[in-house]
């Protein structure tokens, strides 16, 4: 993992600020008190760096659904550390890269999902929280259900250009994306995950690794906003971000090397499993009917989706999109 220079380099200089910004900001005695923030991104981290779910996809309902943390808190949260362990991965996966050039869109995706980032946090945070958990829940657990259980995959090394009937709905996946970032911390990374492998027929590697690098840059911007335009976040979070800092900036690039030697099936079903976990625990505990409403009409939306956009990838042809 340590054998290039440039990661060495940022891995070094990046713990080296790490303990800097601890001795200054927060203590021991606080890390142990909160030793769950850390706990919690040994698997968010290695879920980020691994797969197309942001390591918000175990911190966000792990911290506002199973701990009752607000929710404005644990998006925050997932953003901050984020911003850590998806760089980090960011950088793993850009120092071992024979072609970084399949990662210039990249350019030009990310000022249009901040630009729904920037939306979302001005015109969707009043909705009621049970929505946003429902509709979060059910975006991960439909995605890693359906592309687990599909066979198609896609086989594309490069993203072609977008045609020009294709620049609006790109354009609205992107800043979709970014309305769900501002309301969750995570998804924007899945959804363009969504779109490369099945409107571009991407390589599920490169597509992951794409939508890792897209995140860690919304992360990095959506910090950055809270702190610096809201002036939203509190000590209190700088501490929280301080104590899982470290375990992100190894598991998130230590995920990204695992994603090039293991079973990328067996990985998908895992997360899937831990999805359905997650989406059962929010309808059951303190259950109501309005809770399984959202959820119902969220999976069945989402999954049907999905399923169609998996489905039409798997009845065209590859040189149709060369």
């Amino acid at each position: 993992m340590f054998r290039t220079r440039l990661f060495r380099v940022w891995f070094v200089v990046a713990l080296l600020m790490w303990l800097v910004l601890f001795s200054q900001f927060s203590s021991i005695g606080f890390l142990i008190e909160h030793w769950y923030y850390p706990a919690i991104m040994v698997l968010g981290a290695f879920v980020a760096g691994s797969t197309p779910e942001g390591g918000g996809a175990v911190a966000f309902p792990i911290l506002n659904i199973f701990l009752q943390i607000d929710r404005a808190m644990a998006r925050d949260f997932s953003l901050m550390i984020q911003s850590i362990g998806m760089t980090s991965a960011s950088i793993f996966i850009l120092a071992n890269s024979d072609n970084r050039s399949v990662f210039k869109p990249l350019m030009w995706m990310i000022p249009l999902c901040f630009g729904g980032f920037v939306l979302g946090m001005g015109y969707f945070q009043t909705l009621p929280v049970y929505v946003i958990q429902a509709l979060f829940l059910s975006l991960i657990t439909a995605f890693a259900l359906v592309y687990s259980l599909a066979r198609h995959r896609g086989c594309q090394t490069q993203m072609r250009p977008p045609k020009s009937a294709e620049w609006p709905l790109f354009g609205l996946v992107l800043i979709s994306g970014g309305i769900c970032a501002s309301l969750f911390g995570t998804g924007a990374d899945i959804i363009l995950y969504t779109l490369l492998v099945t409107l571009f027929r991407m390589q599920e590697k490169i597509a992951t690794q794409m939508a890792i690098m897209l995140m860690a840059a919304m992360s990095i911007l959506g910090f950055a906003y809270r702190g610096l335009i809201d002036d939203g976040l509190t000590h209190y979070q700088i501490q929280t971000w301080l104590s899982a800092y470290p375990v992100v900036l190894f598991m998130a690039p230590f995920g990204a090397l695992v994603l090039c030697k293991v079973n990328k099936e067996l990985m998908l079903r895992g997360v899937a499993i831990l999805n359905i976990a997650q989406l059962s625990y929010f309808l059951l505990y303190k259950g109501s009917s309005d809770k399984w409403f959202w959820a119902s009409i969220f999976m069945a939306l989402l999954t049907a989706l999905f399923s169609l956009s998996l489905w039409r990838l798997g009845k065209r042809p590859s040189a149709a999109l060369q």
